[in-house]
């Protein structure tokens, strides 16, 4: 039976998916695909629920499919505004925040400008917005995907949290700037095709917690729809990754699933603990930190 998580207000459970992708005939279907991840992230009695990028893609599957990776993620961006009504209302039922993994947004003023854009729910169903700022070869150069501009730190009743969606948390920026403004939480949405591409974005995970003394959390697509190039296959396991201390995870793993499975890692962050380790921690990597201009500053090129 699901647990009550500790009432003490430092105490936060979240849940991170490995969403399994998977053609659909109706909206409804992806409709209540989501929603039971949801009731049972509800039921474990979590405050946040992590969905990975661009899960939305089997929305695809609802259209033509038969046609050019321009068209096809554009055709996805006419289904945004229904799935942003469908997420608002899984937050106000459930009482979650829930960020909501990827969708595809067009330009107000130009549309075959599209953007890769998150949106974190609050339990009133509001939300706010974070695009993705760096693409990856893929979405430039055969979706024609354009990069946002600037980071949003999100306020929640556990405090900030920032999203760094999967090729955004190999630019270690991202998180630093974020960090320094109190933010203890970085969420990572991912979606990846091979080990490779994975590990780039887990292992930077990894060193974003360390570097900043944060709680990261990385959510990921597991499943195929081969009439998609993007996404034919994806390789994805949901982790939530701790800094490396005393106070913390052995491994600087609290959580994380079985590789390539649909599942819905859980596990319980501590505030406190992170608030301790950025003024006790055995190192300081967030206070001894220089900043870029130092660094170029101090760059010597010698001669040997």
């Amino acid at each position: 039976m699901p647990q009550t998580p500790n009432a003490q207000s430092s105490i936060v459970r979240i849940a991170a998916l490995q969403y399994l992708i998977r053609p659909i005939d109706t909206f409804e279907q992806f409709r209540d695909q989501v929603s039971a991840q949801v009731d049972i992230a509800r039921d474990y009695r979590c405050q946040m629920l992590v969905f990975p990028e661009y899960f939305t893609i089997q929305l695809i599957t609802l259209e033509e499919i038969d046609r050019e990776p321009r068209k096809q993620v554009r055709t996805l961006a006419k289904q945004a505004p229904r799935f942003i009504e469908m997420m608002a209302q899984l937050a106000r039922d459930s009482g979650l925040y829930i960020v909501a993994g990827t969708v595809p947004i067009l330009d107000e003023n130009d549309p075959d400008i599209v953007y890769n854009r998150c949106h974190v729910f609050g339990p009133d169903g509001n939300h706010v917005a974070q695009d993705k700022l760096h693409m990856t070869r893929w979405e430039n150069e055969d979706w024609g995907v354009a990069g946002g501009n600037g980071v949003t730190l999100i306020e929640t009743s556990f405090g900030k949290i920032a999203v760094a969606i999967c090729y955004d948390s190999e630019f270690p920026e991202i998180a630093r700037a974020a960090a320094r403004e109190g933010c203890y939480i970085l969420v990572v949405p991912s979606c990846t095709d091979d080990r490779q591409g994975f590990l780039r974005v887990r292992y930077c995970c990894h060193a974003r917690a360390i570097e900043n003394t944060m709680y990261v959390i990385h959510a990921g697509t597991v499943g195929s729809l081969p009439m998609v190039p993007a996404v034919s296959m994806n390789y994805g396991q949901a982790s939530i990754l701790t800094p490396s201390d005393f106070p913390f995870a052995r491994d600087g793993i609290l959580a994380e699933g079985n590789t390539n499975q649909e599942q819905l890692v859980i596990g319980e962050i501590n505030l406190d603990t992170i608030r301790q380790a950025r003024e006790n921690g055995t190192v300081l990597p967030l206070r001894d930190s220089v900043t870029t201009a130092q660094v170029t500053r101090d760059l010597n090129t010698v001669k040997l």
